[in-house]
């Protein structure tokens, strides 16, 4: 089986080169840049190729999409460090063949190719909890349900102001808060007891990055 390897971080290039060729398997070429990974791959046609994610000229997910628009067989391994759920799912979406974590990479990689060779994809199990713990997401996720003045009163809700500031700021009624209250808890299918909205929205303060309303 032959691999191509792009990362931008020399010592990651050399270790991964080090561990596929410790499996038995040969390396092709190793490249330090997206541009560069999709040219050899285009060139050599691998049977793999190992990819990081953030790389100059071009990232590891524009070469899997330009991989699968040319329709090449090349099967494609993320190696990373990402963990946004945004970014594995746009890794799903492109029907990548593996996701793996750099961290885990020793330990997994191995069963990540044997599985590939069975034709099965293969996702790392450690990046479910990561993925979890991805409150930047999970809070668009939260948001896309909302309507626009829901959205505000939760945002409120997320600087613990209570229902007579939400009113006060917003220039609406508190019975009128209550009840984008109650529509914002059964948008998001949480149990409707005391403090429930309050216990969920504690979770994203402090998150410095802001969503668009």
């Amino acid at each position: 089986m032959h691999f191509i390897i792009a990362d931008d971080h020399p010592l990651s290039l050399l270790g991964t080169q080090v561990l596929i060729e410790s499996l038995g398997y040969v390396v092709l070429e190793s490249c330090k840049n997206g541009e560069h990974a999709w040219n050899s791959i285009k060139r050599l046609k691998p049977d793999f190729v190992i990819l990081d994610i953030s790389m100059p000229e071009m990232d590891g997910l524009e070469v899997s999409e330009k991989i699968r628009v040319h329709q090449l067989p090349t099967k494609i391994i993320l190696l990373t460090s990402h963990k946004e759920k945004s970014v594995y799912q746009k890794a799903q979406e492109l029907n990548i063949n593996a996701y793996l974590l750099k961290e885990y990479a020793l330990e997994e990689l191995r069963e990540c190719i044997q599985h590939l060779l069975r034709n099965d994809n293969y996702f790392s199990r450690k990046i479910k909890f990561d993925l979890e713990k991805d409150l930047d997401y999970l809070k668009e996720e939260a948001m896309d349900q909302l309507s626009f003045s829901e959205k505000k009163v939760f945002e409120l809700i997320v600087e613990q102001k209570t229902t007579k500031e939400i009113a006060s700021l917003l220039f609406l009624s508190e019975k009128t808060i209550e009840a984008h209250r109650s529509s914002i808890i059964r948008k998001l299918g949480l149990k409707p007891e005391k403090n429930v909205l309050l216990k969920f929205a504690s979770q994203f303060q402090n998150n410095p990055n802001e969503l668009e309303n």
